[in-house]
């Protein structure tokens, strides 16, 4: 599995089921303990699989619903410095697409820089540019569905509560574009902690995932 045979699986005319069966063999190694990676607990309150880093370009699998807490500091809308396609794997994912206009008179946030380190911790610094934010609407996509998103576009991701969803991310790093958050007016510069899970944790999560996904095949 690399970031090519999955680019083209997610390209339009390419069956639905193509890209769910392109990374479960990727999931069943790990599940199995025969490939050594470690989820990431993120400070938005999901897990993510790195599968694939090549250079600008990237692969992961997020897994919502697991049970783990967001961070209370993180700031759940953002914009990445990479564009990305998302492919619904099992579940249904919300984004909620924010439109963001300077306003230094009357502003509802303050753009702050995320600068992320190789050691899982991301930097949250508050910058002088202040904003007004609008939220909405929100779109949903479902099983077998995929979405894609601009780089440097504000946005969040909504998934019911209590409703587990999985998602393929296609990421691509651009030049020029930095990751970006929506923070309070008077907030001051802090931290948050992406954190390593723990092998039994990571193949015992992946193992009911994978369930889920030969569920929606078998369905």
């Amino acid at each position: 599995m690399d970031y090519d045979t999955l680019d083209r699986l997610l390209r339009p005319g390419t069956p639905r089921e193509a890209p769910r069966a392109g990374v479960t063999g990727a999931l069943e190694e790990i599940a199995r303990g025969e490939r050594e990676l470690r989820a990431v607990h993120h400070p938005l309150g999901f897990l993510c699989l790195p599968l694939v880093r090549d250079g600008a370009r990237g692969v992961c699998v997020h897994l919502f619903g697991t049970g783990v807490a967001a961070d209370p500091t993180a700031a759940p809308m953002h914009a990445h410095s990479w564009e990305l396609r998302s492919y619904v794997l099992y579940g249904r994912v919300g984004n909620l697409p924010v439109t963001v206009t300077d306003e230094a008179r009357t502003p509802t946030h303050r753009i702050y820089e995320v600068r992320s380190d190789p050691s899982g911790v991301d930097e949250l610094r508050p910058t002088a540019r202040l904003v007004r934010c609008a939220p909405g609407p929100a779109t949903a996509s479902g099983s077998g569905e995929t979405y894609s998103l601009p780089a440097g576009e504000f946005h969040a991701t909504v998934v019911p509560r209590g409703r587990p969803a999985a998602t393929l991310v296609l990421g691509r790093s651009l030049p020029g574009h930095t990751d970006l958050s929506l923070g309070p007016l008077h907030g001051r510069g802090h931290r948050t902690v992406r954190r390593l899970c723990g092998a039994e944790h990571t193949e015992r999560t992946v193992r009911t995932a994978l369930r889920r996904i030969h569920a929606e095949q078998r369905a």
